[in-house]
């Protein structure tokens, strides 16, 4: 360390040294230093400030790295900043002590004003994503640039079924009617994507699709997914109150395929969600199934929800919508009209017939959300061909065409919120206070009795196949073997009252009873007769 005498006496041989320089300039008066060109300097005080304001964004910013987990830009932060503050510091301890030098060149200044500037900017800059961990309702696994996203996800349903065994109900059991497993994500920010497989019995492939979304008001669906008719099958597996959809699923396209098939649409909004439409192209025959026409399956459907956007809570939570379908069916390929079978297995209301050519469908529905309280209703219609039948049916008949199988039917449920959540349209309630496992997105509750709803249903279904006769005066005519093909005109219907117990967000358990009143001759030959059925089911999903 060199000592004060030193100093100064460097510093008085300094100003000899330049003094007569200085003089020779200032006697020209072109060169003479004018007021804005005289250098600026800081007091100690304001270096002091500087440093003090780099040292507390220095501590912010080592917080917010800490937490996101990068430490190495913490460190390097650290040191471009403790460069900074030693550079300032060195500048202000390499003047004299007197209160005429004490004070840093512009130059330094600058520098350190810069550095808190950057340092201010970054730490306003939110923190990077985390790129796995569990997003409140997934588990995920993300790319660093956020373009990529994979969540497993699946569910499971247990069930056991009381029919106490009589009048040819099936024997009581337990079952596992529900394992499916699969991945979702999104590939970049406009291609998400869906692969679900259901392994009850044996693996089949139930979901796998791409939904390409460039905008709200027009996006596209390809690959295997649910057939967009109704408000039931446009309700999610595992958001549906009841256990079963009601008796008139069977009337929907594609029933036999849980309501899926091979396809493309085009779906979108518009007017901010007030109008929501739905146009597709199918196989029309099931789950991973060929088409067995030229012609493919059309269906559309429309929502609309007038008061989406208004403030009158009476009013917002109401939409109206429909469905149209068309396709054909062939005969020579087997095709049979829609079954009759009751949802929980209890009997078959209706017999099954051979069909060829057009199939139409038409359905309205509607839905009434109110906090709580949620009301539902839909009617169905379904007409199938029975065109140039001939030896198809029964009993031969030449090759007379048959008058078409109609089906039709409709259900209107109920659903209230014991526990105040609100009954959401195609989504499981955020449930308030859960009982076990973490909270629900966007809830903070203590942990309580989970929530609980209670529900009813009521479905009707009728099914109609006209007679037929062919003799020697019908054309074509059966001079030497007439035959008559009987008709059939029977209707079913069902109540269903139970409770939901949300012990969270991913567990629920359902409790219901169906009241089944079979009112004509069952296709078993069982007569009229009311049936009870008990269904208690566990569901988890993740």
């Amino acid at each position: 360390m060199c000592s004060p005498k030193l100093w100064c006496v460097l510093l008085i041989l300094l100003c000899v040294a330049s003094g007569p320089p200085a003089r020779a300039q200032s006697a020209n008066p072109g060169d003479a230093p004018t007021p804005s060109s005289k250098r600026k300097v800081a007091t100690e005080d304001e270096v002091r400030e500087l440093r003090r304001e780099v040292a507390e964004l220095q501590a912010q910013i080592q917080k917010l790295l800490s937490a996101s987990g990068a430490a190495a830009a913490s460190s390097a932060a650290a040191a471009n900043s403790a460069a900074a503050a030693n550079s300032a510091a060195a500048a202000s301890s390499a003047v004299p002590a007197n209160a005429a030098a004490a004070a840093a060149s512009q130059a330094q200044v600058d520098t350190l004003q810069n550095e808190v500037a950057a340092l201010q900017k970054k730490a306003s800059e939110p923190p990077p994503p985390p790129t796995a961990g569990w997003n409140g309702e997934h588990f995920f696994l993300r790319s660093a640039d956020g373009n990529f996203l994979l969540m497993p996800v699946g569910y499971l349903d247990g069930q056991y079924a009381f029919y106490d065994n009589t009048y040819g109900a099936p024997a009581d059991s337990f079952a596992i009617t529900r394992a499916r497993f699969g991945f979702q994500g999104n590939y970049g920010k406009q291609l998400d994507y869906v692969f679900m497989v259901e392994t009850i019995s044996s693996p089949t492939i139930r979901d796998a699709y791409l939904d390409f979304k460039p905008w709200k008001e027009f996006n596209i669906m390809a690959g295997q997914f649910k057939v967009p008719y109704s408000l039931e099958v446009g309700t999610a597996d595992t958001a549906v109150e009841f256990y079963n959809r009601s008796i008139i699923s069977v009337l929907y396209p594609d029933a036999g395929g849980a309501f899926r098939a091979p396809g493309l649409d085009a779906h979108g909004q518009l007017g901010g969600g007030v109008v929501e439409y739905w146009l597709g192209l199918f196989n029309g025959q099931g789950l991973l199934a060929s088409g067995t026409t030229n012609e493919p399956e059309v269906v559309g459907r429309v929502r609309v929800s007038p008061w989406k956007q208004s403030d009158n809570n009476w009013l917002n939570g109401l939409a109206l919508g429909g469905s149209v379908e068309h396709s054909r069916s062939k005969g020579l390929a087997n095709e049979q009209s829609f079954s009759g079978a009751m949802n929980d297995g209890t009997y078959t209301f209706f017999p099954q017939f051979k069909i060829n050519g057009n199939v139409n469908r038409y359905n309205g529905f509607f839905n009434w959300l109110n906090g709580p309280f949620g009301l539902r209703g839909e009617y169905a219609h379904l007409e199938q061909d029975r065109a140039d039948i001939g030896s198809l049916t029964s009993g031969g008949i030449g090759f007379n065409s048959l008058a078409p199988i109609k089906g039709e039917g409709y259900y209107i449920s109920a659903v209230y919120f014991l526990t105040g959540e609100t009954d959401p349209l195609n989504a499981l309630p955020r449930v308030r206070h859960p009982v076990i496992g973490p909270a629900s997105p966007g809830e903070s509750g203590a942990p309580g009795w989970g929530a609980w709803a209670v529900k009813f249903r009521y479905s009707h279904l009728t099914g109609n196949a006209p007679s037929g006769a062919c003799d020697a005066t019908t054309v074509p005519s059966c001079p030497i073997t007439p035959v008559i093909a009987p008709g059939f005109n029977d209707t079913t219907d069902q109540f269903t009252f139970g409770v939901n117990w949300y012990l969270d967000y991913w567990v629920l358990v359902k409790s219901e009873i169906n009241l089944d009143r079979l009112k004509d001759p069952s296709v078993q030959g069982i007569l009229p007769h009311n049936y009870y059925v008990f269904l208690e089911t566990l569901q988890f999903r993740f």
